[in-house]
């Protein structure tokens, strides 16, 4: 069953609006550069309001290793996003101060392979665009897809790729904040379509 990520959270709103729907990912963003990014303090108080039912997922761009493992190790943060030029030298690096998991992200024009324990493939740099997802139909291993994914066309994503998860962010916004409605309207889809096929 495509298991749901709902990354760019921001306010205690939103951390109330995941408890309800319970996607099996969160993500915080570190970013310096992103308009969704968040403090380590915000992200520690948002972490503390979260379900236990729900990991949380440090999404980060060319940070430093060991500020990535701290967070790991504090458990402010269950798992490590890489979407910046992370190398294979950094991920072993990483794995040196923390044992905790790493989805490294690639645009889907520079896939490579990595020892990260899981990978994420986007069209951009987190812009909300998709791409042709025919691309990665025969990809060899498991993955999240992100970019430009909806409520109009998360269900078709998952029946042509069954992915290991589905990332969205702006497509779950209304202004550039979390929307409950649209949060929800996106976890029924992807949770129908994954019943439709275990039944059909």
């Amino acid at each position: 069953m495509t298991k749901i990520k709902f990354c760019g959270l921001r306010t205690v709103d939103d951390i109330n609006a995941v408890n309800q729907l319970l996607p099996e990912y969160v993500g915080f963003v570190f970013a310096p550069k992103s308009k969704r990014r968040v403090t380590v303090d915000v992200a520690e108080k948002l972490r503390g309001l979260l379900s236990t039912k729900i990991q949380a997922v440090g999404v980060f761009v060319n940070e430093n290793f060991q500020t990535v493992g701290e967070l790991l190790n504090a458990g402010i943060i269950d798992a490590a996003q890489l979407h910046g030029d992370e190398s294979e030298d950094y991920i072993r690096r990483l794995r040196t101060v923390t044992d905790k998991p790493i989805i490294k992200a690639f645009r889907v024009d520079t896939l490579a392979d990595t020892s990260a324990d899981f990978v994420l493939i986007d069209a951009g740099a987190g812009d909300g665009r998709t791409f042709d997802w025919r691309r990665v139909t025969n990809f060899g291993r498991e993955f999240f897809l992100a970019g430009g994914l909806t409520v109009d066309n998360v269900g078709a994503a998952i029946e042509l790729l069954h992915p290991f998860a589905v990332d969205v962010s702006s497509g779950i916004e209304t202004d550039g904040r979390k929307d409950f409605g649209k949060m929800t309207a996106f976890a029924n889809v992807v949770r129908n379509v994954a019943k439709k096929g275990r039944h059909g």
